[in-house]
């Protein structure tokens, strides 16, 4: 039976020192690349060809989703599993819809990871329960929220801003136009309603996107 072939990407080498551990004591899957950051990712992806992709959200430079975008533009059929610490749902919805087959926070149980790995590679969507149950109370709440009426390109645009980043860094992390970059800031502040970049970012906080802690 061929082993499932795994690109890891987390830019904390400790952790990645401990899935590596994790993912290679199963005989079913092998680790053949490991990146930092999402540029790496890309690149890796290119000359690999993994069959899966573990991807954290929280990368230097062009972050997670912006990382995910793109490979699934080189590959639509690529399979990217998200492995984060992010327990937002609005932010798992944005990576699934951007073509992520699963979500799994770090917070997780290693079984709930391997498992999350197995059902992916079934073709199925794989989330950890605590995904599962915060995206069942927000679709029971029946408000999908302001951030849902952003695309997956918008959302990574609006963490990176919230993030301090210039239009012209944003700009040239993600390969696109500064002209691009402030067009969607003006249709992000339209779609969330907001005047100002203090509201901006007022409404991610709101969100989780970015914590109090990040900007001290």
């Amino acid at each position: 039976m061929n082993k499932v072939r795994i690109l890891l990407v987390d830019d904390h080498a400790i952790v990645r020192e401990g899935y590596r551990s994790l993912l290679n004591r199963q005989a079913n899957l092998e680790l053949v690349a490991e990146a930092a950051s999402g540029e790496q990712a890309y690149a890796l992806y290119r000359t690999q060809q993994p069959d899966l992709v573990v991807l954290d959200l929280s990368l230097p430079g062009k972050g997670g989703l912006a990382t995910l975008i793109q490979i699934r533009q080189f590959d639509p059929a690529a399979r990217v599993l998200i492995f984060s610490m992010h327990q937002n749902p609005a932010m798992a919805m944005k990576a699934i819809e951007a073509g992520a087959r699963g979500y799994v926070t770090k917070s997780s149980e290693p079984e709930v990871l391997l498992k999350a790995v197995a059902e992916v590679m079934q073709g199925k969507i794989a989330l950890s329960d605590d995904m599962s149950h915060a995206l069942a109370l927000e679709r029971l709440g029946g408000d999908k929220g302001l951030l849902a009426e952003l695309t997956a390109r918008e959302f990574e645009i609006l963490r990176m801003l919230v993030e301090g980043k210039s239009k012209t860094d944003i700009a040239e992390t993600l390969h696109i136009s500064a002209k691009t970059v402030a067009n969607c800031h003006y249709i992000i502040k339209r779609k969330l309603n907001v005047q100002s970049d203090i509201e901006l970012l007022r409404v991610a906080m709101q969100h989780e996107l970015i914590n109090r802690s990040e900007l001290q």
